[in-house]
Protein backbone atom coordinates (compact mmCIF):
# COMPACT_ATOMS: atom_id res chain seq x y z
CA UNK A 1 0.00 0.00 0.00
CA UNK A 2 1.44 3.62 -1.37
CA UNK A 3 -0.06 6.20 0.89
CA UNK A 4 1.10 10.01 0.55
CA UNK A 5 0.96 12.65 2.95
CA UNK A 6 -0.55 16.16 1.04
CA UNK A 7 -0.68 18.05 4.13
CA UNK A 8 -0.30 17.45 7.53
CA UNK A 9 -1.49 20.69 9.74
CA UNK A 10 -4.62 21.23 11.15
CA UNK A 11 -7.20 24.21 9.91
CA UNK A 12 -5.23 27.39 9.58
CA UNK A 13 -2.18 25.40 8.51
CA UNK A 14 1.07 26.49 9.88
CA UNK A 15 2.04 28.97 10.10
CA UNK A 16 -0.91 30.29 10.66
CA UNK A 17 -2.12 33.33 8.62
CA UNK A 18 -2.97 35.56 11.59
CA UNK A 19 -1.29 33.87 14.47
CA UNK A 20 1.66 35.07 15.97
CA UNK A 21 2.13 32.20 18.96
CA UNK A 22 5.80 31.19 20.02
CA UNK A 23 5.58 28.67 16.71
CA UNK A 24 4.39 30.71 13.66
CA UNK A 25 6.23 33.33 14.76
CA UNK A 26 9.43 31.33 15.46
CA UNK A 27 8.76 29.63 11.92
CA UNK A 28 8.63 32.56 10.11
CA UNK A 29 11.31 34.41 12.01
CA UNK A 30 13.66 31.27 11.91
CA UNK A 31 14.32 31.17 15.52
CA UNK A 32 12.77 27.57 15.79
CA UNK A 33 13.53 24.14 13.76
CA UNK A 34 10.12 23.33 12.38
CA UNK A 35 8.45 22.88 8.39
CA UNK A 36 5.70 24.79 7.14
CA UNK A 37 2.68 22.75 7.10
CA UNK A 38 -0.71 22.43 4.74
CA UNK A 39 -4.06 21.93 6.22
CA UNK A 40 -4.37 17.89 6.03
CA UNK A 41 -4.86 15.47 3.45
CA UNK A 42 -3.77 12.13 2.49
CA UNK A 43 -3.79 10.09 -0.78
CA UNK A 44 -3.59 5.66 -1.26
CA UNK A 45 -3.11 4.18 -4.29
CA UNK A 46 -2.58 0.18 -4.55
CA UNK A 47 -0.20 0.35 -7.32
CA UNK A 48 1.15 3.64 -6.86
CA UNK A 49 -0.24 5.04 -10.37
CA UNK A 50 -4.17 5.62 -8.94
CA UNK A 51 -5.11 7.38 -6.01
CA UNK A 52 -7.80 8.18 -4.06
CA UNK A 53 -7.93 11.28 -1.97
CA UNK A 54 -8.93 11.15 1.67
CA UNK A 55 -10.31 14.67 2.46
CA UNK A 56 -10.11 17.59 0.36
CA UNK A 57 -8.03 20.45 2.27
CA UNK A 58 -8.41 24.56 1.34
CA UNK A 59 -4.40 23.60 0.45
CA UNK A 60 -5.47 21.03 -2.18
CA UNK A 61 -4.27 23.06 -5.21
CA UNK A 62 -0.76 23.83 -3.31
CA UNK A 63 -0.49 20.55 -2.62
CA UNK A 64 -1.29 18.79 -6.19
CA UNK A 65 1.53 21.10 -7.57
CA UNK A 66 4.18 19.51 -5.53
CA UNK A 67 3.20 15.59 -5.64
CA UNK A 68 4.29 14.28 -8.87
CA UNK A 69 2.52 10.84 -8.18
CA UNK A 70 -1.29 13.28 -9.02
CA UNK A 71 0.73 14.26 -12.54
CA UNK A 72 -1.42 12.18 -14.88
CA UNK A 73 0.53 12.28 -18.00
CA UNK A 74 -0.68 11.86 -21.65
CA UNK A 75 -3.72 14.09 -21.13
CA UNK A 76 -4.50 17.94 -21.38
CA UNK A 77 -6.43 18.07 -18.19
CA UNK A 78 -6.74 15.76 -15.29
CA UNK A 79 -4.74 14.24 -12.20
CA UNK A 80 -4.09 11.21 -10.89
CA UNK A 81 -6.91 11.44 -8.37
CA UNK A 82 -9.69 8.75 -8.95
CA UNK A 83 -12.02 8.60 -6.38
CA UNK A 84 -12.33 10.70 -3.32
CA UNK A 85 -13.38 9.89 0.60
CA UNK A 86 -14.23 12.80 3.14
CA UNK A 87 -14.36 11.33 6.74
CA UNK A 88 -16.27 14.67 8.16
CA UNK A 89 -17.68 17.96 6.88
CA UNK A 90 -15.39 20.22 8.65
CA UNK A 91 -13.92 23.32 6.99
CA UNK A 92 -10.68 21.87 6.89
CA UNK A 93 -11.41 18.64 5.08
CA UNK A 94 -13.65 19.79 2.30
CA UNK A 95 -13.04 22.99 1.18
CA UNK A 96 -10.88 21.94 -1.53
CA UNK A 97 -13.20 20.57 -3.21
CA UNK A 98 -14.02 24.22 -4.53
CA UNK A 99 -10.47 24.07 -5.97
CA UNK A 100 -11.16 20.88 -7.72
CA UNK A 101 -14.20 22.35 -9.74
CA UNK A 102 -12.59 22.48 -12.94
CA UNK A 103 -11.97 19.00 -13.02
CA UNK A 104 -15.55 17.51 -12.11
CA UNK A 105 -17.40 15.28 -12.16
CA UNK A 106 -15.49 13.67 -8.83
CA UNK A 107 -16.66 10.73 -7.36
CA UNK A 108 -17.32 11.52 -3.34
CA UNK A 109 -18.02 9.17 -0.89
CA UNK A 110 -19.22 9.87 2.73
CA UNK A 111 -22.19 9.50 5.51
CA UNK A 112 -25.43 10.39 4.94
CA UNK A 113 -24.52 13.21 8.02
CA UNK A 114 -21.74 14.84 6.08
CA UNK A 115 -24.12 14.65 2.85
CA UNK A 116 -26.30 16.80 4.47
CA UNK A 117 -23.89 18.73 5.87
CA UNK A 118 -22.73 19.56 2.52
CA UNK A 119 -26.06 20.07 0.92
CA UNK A 120 -28.00 22.86 3.60
CA UNK A 121 -25.21 24.40 6.23
CA UNK A 122 -22.03 24.17 3.77
CA UNK A 123 -23.99 23.19 0.47
CA UNK A 124 -20.78 22.21 -1.92
CA UNK A 125 -22.22 19.42 -3.38
CA UNK A 126 -25.46 22.01 -4.32
CA UNK A 127 -23.27 24.52 -5.84
CA UNK A 128 -20.94 22.48 -7.68
CA UNK A 129 -24.22 21.05 -9.83
CA UNK A 130 -23.53 23.89 -11.91
CA UNK A 131 -19.25 22.77 -13.51
CA UNK A 132 -19.94 19.81 -15.69
CA UNK A 133 -22.29 17.22 -13.20
CA UNK A 134 -20.58 18.35 -10.35
CA UNK A 135 -19.87 16.02 -7.37
CA UNK A 136 -20.88 12.23 -7.81
CA UNK A 137 -22.70 11.69 -4.40
CA UNK A 138 -21.70 7.75 -3.33
CA UNK A 139 -23.11 6.86 -0.37
CA UNK A 140 -21.14 4.58 2.62
CA UNK A 141 -22.50 3.08 5.99
CA UNK A 142 -19.97 3.15 9.10
CA UNK A 143 -18.48 -0.28 9.39
CA UNK A 144 -19.91 -2.02 6.41
CA UNK A 145 -16.70 -2.23 4.19
CA UNK A 146 -16.88 -0.63 0.50
CA UNK A 147 -14.40 -0.21 -2.47
CA UNK A 148 -14.02 2.39 -4.42
CA UNK A 149 -13.71 3.37 -8.58
CA UNK A 150 -10.10 2.90 -8.57
CA UNK A 151 -7.42 0.50 -6.37
CA UNK A 152 -9.51 -2.00 -6.74
CA UNK A 153 -7.61 -3.91 -3.89
CA UNK A 154 -8.05 -1.19 -1.23
CA UNK A 155 -11.26 -1.91 0.65
CA UNK A 156 -12.16 1.04 2.68
CA UNK A 157 -14.21 0.26 6.14
CA UNK A 158 -16.04 3.71 7.84
CA UNK A 159 -15.48 3.32 12.08
CA UNK A 160 -17.68 6.08 13.62
CA UNK A 161 -15.56 7.84 16.45
CA UNK A 162 -16.10 10.45 19.14
CA UNK A 163 -15.73 13.57 17.80
CA UNK A 164 -17.96 17.15 17.04
CA UNK A 165 -19.66 18.19 14.32
CA UNK A 166 -18.15 21.39 12.76
CA UNK A 167 -19.77 24.75 14.22
CA UNK A 168 -21.65 25.55 11.56
CA UNK A 169 -23.29 21.97 11.50
CA UNK A 170 -26.80 21.81 13.34
CA UNK A 171 -25.54 19.11 15.64
CA UNK A 172 -22.65 21.17 16.59
CA UNK A 173 -21.90 19.64 20.13
CA UNK A 174 -24.44 16.78 19.49
CA UNK A 175 -22.67 14.69 17.00
CA UNK A 176 -24.28 11.74 14.86
CA UNK A 177 -22.12 8.60 14.49
CA UNK A 178 -21.48 9.48 11.01
CA UNK A 179 -20.58 12.79 11.63
CA UNK A 180 -17.17 11.29 12.08
CA UNK A 181 -15.04 8.34 11.00
CA UNK A 182 -11.97 7.18 10.38
CA UNK A 183 -11.03 4.97 7.60
CA UNK A 184 -9.91 1.43 8.17
CA UNK A 185 -8.00 0.76 5.05
CA UNK A 186 -6.43 -2.66 3.65
CA UNK A 187 -4.96 -4.67 0.66
CA UNK A 188 -7.20 -7.32 0.24
CA UNK A 189 -3.86 -8.69 -1.88
CA UNK A 190 -1.32 -8.77 0.80
CA UNK A 191 -3.01 -8.25 4.39
CA UNK A 192 -1.26 -4.84 4.97
CA UNK A 193 -3.75 -2.43 6.69
CA UNK A 194 -4.06 1.80 7.72
CA UNK A 195 -6.08 3.42 10.46
CA UNK A 196 -6.25 7.09 9.38
CA UNK A 197 -7.82 8.90 11.92
CA UNK A 198 -7.20 12.75 11.31
CA UNK A 199 -9.90 13.61 13.97
CA UNK A 200 -10.09 11.83 17.08
CA UNK A 201 -12.25 12.70 20.63
CA UNK A 202 -11.67 9.54 22.38
CA UNK A 203 -11.18 5.86 22.13
CA UNK A 204 -13.91 3.83 22.38
CA UNK A 205 -15.60 0.26 22.59
CA UNK A 206 -16.02 1.02 18.70
CA UNK A 207 -12.99 2.20 17.23
CA UNK A 208 -10.27 0.02 20.06
CA UNK A 209 -10.32 -3.34 17.68
CA UNK A 210 -9.71 -1.57 14.75
CA UNK A 211 -6.84 -0.02 16.42
CA UNK A 212 -5.18 -2.86 17.43
CA UNK A 213 -5.40 -4.51 14.21
CA UNK A 214 -3.60 -1.59 12.13
CA UNK A 215 -0.34 -1.82 11.06
CA UNK A 216 -0.09 1.51 10.47
CA UNK A 217 -1.92 4.15 12.59
CA UNK A 218 -2.37 7.83 10.94
CA UNK A 219 -3.96 9.69 13.99
CA UNK A 220 -4.99 12.90 15.11
CA UNK A 221 -2.09 14.66 16.97
CA UNK A 222 -3.79 17.83 17.20
CA UNK A 223 -2.50 19.14 20.52
CA UNK A 224 -0.37 18.75 23.16
CA UNK A 225 -2.57 18.93 26.44
CA UNK A 226 -6.38 19.75 26.62
CA UNK A 227 -6.01 23.38 26.99
CA UNK A 228 -3.31 24.53 24.95
CA UNK A 229 -5.16 27.40 22.95
CA UNK A 230 -6.23 29.36 26.50
CA UNK A 231 -2.17 28.43 27.55
CA UNK A 232 -1.10 29.61 24.40
CA UNK A 233 -3.08 33.11 24.38
CA UNK A 234 -5.01 32.18 20.94
CA UNK A 235 -7.89 31.27 21.64
CA UNK A 236 -10.47 29.54 24.74
CA UNK A 237 -11.71 26.00 23.23
CA UNK A 238 -10.23 23.20 24.62
CA UNK A 239 -9.02 20.21 22.13
CA UNK A 240 -11.94 18.20 23.40
CA UNK A 241 -14.65 20.65 22.93
CA UNK A 242 -12.66 20.70 19.38
CA UNK A 243 -13.27 16.89 18.97
CA UNK A 244 -9.65 15.71 19.40
CA UNK A 245 -7.78 14.09 21.81
CA UNK A 246 -4.76 15.49 23.69
CA UNK A 247 -1.44 14.10 23.88
CA UNK A 248 -0.23 14.40 27.24
CA UNK A 249 -3.32 14.05 29.33
CA UNK A 250 -3.08 11.58 31.96
CA UNK A 251 -5.45 9.50 29.57
CA UNK A 252 -4.44 11.25 26.48
CA UNK A 253 -3.20 10.31 23.04
CA UNK A 254 0.32 8.95 23.69
CA UNK A 255 -1.29 6.76 26.66
CA UNK A 256 -3.65 5.22 24.24
CA UNK A 257 -0.71 4.43 21.39
CA UNK A 258 1.76 3.12 24.02
CA UNK A 259 -0.69 0.49 24.53
CA UNK A 260 -1.40 -0.05 20.47
CA UNK A 261 1.08 -2.78 18.72
CA UNK A 262 1.06 -1.35 15.14
CA UNK A 263 4.50 -0.96 13.24
CA UNK A 264 4.40 2.26 12.61
CA UNK A 265 2.25 5.38 14.59
CA UNK A 266 2.10 8.67 12.71
CA UNK A 267 0.80 11.55 14.16
CA UNK A 268 -1.41 14.17 11.62
CA UNK A 269 -3.67 17.11 11.82
CA UNK A 270 -1.05 19.09 14.05
CA UNK A 271 -2.03 22.42 15.35
CA UNK A 272 -0.24 25.42 14.67
CA UNK A 273 0.07 25.86 18.61
CA UNK A 274 1.41 22.18 19.83
CA UNK A 275 4.75 22.35 20.63
CA UNK A 276 6.01 18.91 18.93
CA UNK A 277 6.13 20.98 15.64
CA UNK A 278 9.37 22.65 17.04
CA UNK A 279 11.52 19.62 16.26
CA UNK A 280 13.90 20.55 19.17
CA UNK A 281 11.51 20.99 22.27
CA UNK A 282 11.52 18.43 24.90
CA UNK A 283 8.06 17.15 23.49
CA UNK A 284 9.30 16.44 20.55
CA UNK A 285 12.09 14.27 21.61
CA UNK A 286 9.62 12.52 24.21
CA UNK A 287 7.64 11.24 21.10
CA UNK A 288 10.76 10.20 19.36
CA UNK A 289 11.38 7.79 22.61
CA UNK A 290 8.11 6.88 22.42
CA UNK A 291 8.38 5.05 18.79
CA UNK A 292 6.08 8.01 17.72
CA UNK A 293 6.48 10.10 14.39
CA UNK A 294 5.36 13.31 13.52
CA UNK A 295 4.38 13.33 9.77
CA UNK A 296 5.13 16.05 7.24
CA UNK A 297 3.97 17.26 3.83
CA UNK A 298 4.85 15.05 1.32
CA UNK A 299 5.76 12.62 3.65
CA UNK A 300 5.79 8.84 2.08
CA UNK A 301 4.53 5.94 3.17
CA UNK A 302 5.06 2.49 1.77
CA UNK A 303 3.61 -0.35 3.91
CA UNK A 304 5.35 -3.86 4.06
CA UNK A 305 3.41 -7.03 3.18
CA UNK A 306 1.90 -8.19 7.02
CA UNK A 307 3.39 -10.61 8.33
CA UNK A 308 0.51 -12.52 9.19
Amino acid sequence: MFIKVLGSAAGGGFPQWNCNCANCSGLRNGTIQAQARTQSSIIVSDNGEDWVLCNASPDISQQIAHTPELNKKGVLRGTAIGSIILTDSQIDHTTGLLSLREGCPHQVWCTPEVHADLTSGFPIFTMLQHWNGGLQHHGLTPLEPFRVDVCRDLQFTAIPILSNAPPYSPYRDRPLPGHNVALFIENTANGQTLLYAPGLGEPDAVIMPWLEKADCLLIDGTVWQDDELLATGVGKNTGKAMGHLALAEEHGLMALLASLPAQRKILIHINNTNPILNEQSPQRQYLAQQGIEVSWDGMAIHLQESAS
